[in-house]
């Protein structure tokens, strides 16, 4: 039986870690992507095809993504310093924000060049305007914030659209809160809408097997942030967890 493959780019990332993982332990054949070749061997040890490419490098990201020929494109890359170092943030927030721009441009172009119509893509829950709470899906993102945020939120704001509103793709928005647990900055929740780094991963898993469509926030209950539609669409819950011995 033919296995259906996935491109999950930033393998080797806080959620990629634990979803390359979870995608192969449920059967898909995965094609994970890292900027260092010298991480290659950790995700061969996980199952995974190792991909070395730079998303930022469009003329090398085509022809991979053609080689490999996808069912779905999954979308974890992030470019954050460890522990979140408030000394380097300041940087971060602007490559990270080109991130999510061009190097989710140069990801839609590549899968549609590549006949994958199917995109999953990591987005945050805190950049949604000023308004009722808990915010819901359906409200206005944040994009007359101020810099650093406004950065922050403009990034957010072309990643969604690339996403969601380019013809010929069916588009998956997973607007994560703040990540905790193992490859993360905190092993404890943080944040006023934390979200452990393996019911992430679960989502992202849950929204391929269940071909979902659109934008879905994925945190623990707060006042501060509505799961509802993840719960009834996905199945998604916070307390979803990956199998310890296999992460060891």
């Amino acid at each position: 039986m033919t296995q259906t493959k996935i491109f999950l780019a930033g393998a080797t990332g806080a959620i990629g870690s634990v979803l390359a993982p979870l995608l192969v332990d449920a059967g898909y054949a995965v094609y994970g992507s890292t900027r260092r070749a010298e991480r290659a061997g950790v995700l061969e040890a996980q199952g995974v095809v190792p991909v070395v490419v730079d998303v930022l490098d469009a003329a090398a990201l085509a022809p991979a993504l053609k080689r490999i020929a996808p069912h779905a494109v999954i979308h974890q890359l992030t470019d954050l310093p460890r522990d979140l170092d408030p000394a380097r943030m300041a940087e971060a927030v602007v490559r990270n924000a080109r991130l999510r721009s061009e190097g989710t441009r140069n990801l839609v172009a590549a899968a549609l060049a590549a006949g994958c119509q199917r995109l999953i893509a990591q987005s945050i829950a805190w950049a949604y305007a000023p308004g009722p709470k808990p915010w819901r899906e359906e409200q206005p993102l944040d994009l007359t914030a101020e810099d650093p945020r406004g950065i922050t939120v403009r990034g957010v704001a072309a990643l969604e659209a690339l996403t969601l509103d380019t013809p010929g793709l069916a588009g998956t928005v997973l607007r994560y809160g703040q990540l905790y647990g193992p490859g993360t900055s905190t092993a404890t929740p943080r944040g006023t809408m934390p979200v452990h780094v393996e019911a992430a991963a679960w989502a992202a898993l849950m929204a391929v097997q269940r071909d979902a469509r659109g934008i879905y926030n994925i945190a623990e209950e707060s006042p501060e942030l509505s799961t509802d539609k993840a719960r009834r669409e996905l199945g998604w819950h916070a307390a979803l967890r990956w199998p310890a011995e296999i992460l060891q």
